[in-house]
């Protein structure tokens, strides 16, 4: 038998649960996730390994209209991602069918003509007579290949989902070595897990108008310790003064959340050194996103 391989993104609307989707499938956390939408903004690779075959999962951005230029590089960057696989996942959450977003994504998907699948997420939290006039809907709505339901949160259904990609694989060959989860950088993935911290820690504005930068990481072997300097930054002075907290609070409460985090995934103590950064209207500044790694 030949070796199966396929490139796969997932695309929806903000906060349809497609990072939790990809971490359950890796059964590792590869992407990070918070309640609050929009928290992917780069497009992230999830590399599952089977018996004779390998999926590369793309994790994108959700779809939404844009504000900013951070929002556009968003939409871009998850739009693009389904012109460049070899099969689309589209994500929509049971309790939200007519999201005006799905439409829009629709349409690119007509003109890019891709086999596409609809994984409706959620159905552990409505009630199950919900999914047949939902499954009938976006059956006449659009031709996918084939319509799952599943619980990205609990697992159910992905086991379907997961054959129904299968089977849908053509020979190709192993793009990544057998062992590698993502191709996402050590200093991708601090920064991640950091700024996931900032979205579960404060409120309104502030994670959006967030970005994290590594500085430097350096091994102390002789205290078994991993020493990480990063900073954080924000659009305005009023922010950097919440984000740090009455007391140094907050950024402690951060620091604290994250560094547990990162001690858990490299298996070492972790000395880790916060900064907050004025970087005015970073997200409106195409050069400032540049430089901040969109």
């Amino acid at each position: 038998m030949s070796f199966l391989s396929g490139f796969i993104a997932i695309i929806g609307s903000p906060n349809v649960g497609k990072s939790t989707l990809l971490n359950r499938i890796m059964g590792a956390k590869v992407a990070i996730v918070s309640p609050k939408p929009q928290t992917t903004r780069n497009r992230i690779l999830g590399i599952y390994h089977g018996e004779g075959y390998q999926m590369v999962f793309m994790d994108t951005p959700g779809v939404h209209k844009t504000k900013t230029a951070l929002h556009k590089s968003m939409v871009d960057s998850a739009l693009a991602a389904s012109q460049e696989v070899d099969l689309v996942l589209l994500m929509i959450e049971m309790g939200r069918p007519g999201d005006p977003e799905v439409e829009s994504i629709l349409r690119v998907l007509r003109k890019i003509r891709k086999p596409c699948l609809l994984a409706i997420n959620k159905v552990d939290l409505g009630p199950k007579e919900q999914l047949l006039p939902i499954i009938e809907h976006f059956q006449h709505l659009y031709p996918f290949k084939a319509i799952v339901p599943v619980s990205a949160l609990t697992g159910d259904g992905v086991d379907i989902l997961m054959k129904e990609l299968r089977s849908r694989l053509k020979p190709g060959p192993r793009f990544f070595p057998e062992g590698m989860e993502t191709d996402q950088s050590e200093v991708f993935l601090i920064s991640e897990i950091i700024r996931e911290k900032i979205y579960y820690h404060t409120r309104q504005e502030l994670p959006y108008s967030s970005a994290v930068t590594v500085e430097k990481i350096e091994e102390i072997p002789a205290n078994d310790m991993l020493a990480i300097i990063a900073s954080i930054h924000v659009e305005r002075k009023s922010q950097r003064g919440i984000l740090i907290g009455q007391g140094g609070r907050m950024i402690k409460a951060i620091g604290r959340s994250a560094r547990l985090e990162l001690e858990k995934r490299f298996g070492v103590k972790v000395f880790l050194d916060l900064t907050v950064k004025v970087e005015r209207n970073w997200t409106r500044d195409t050069r400032a996103l540049r430089r901040l790694g969109y």
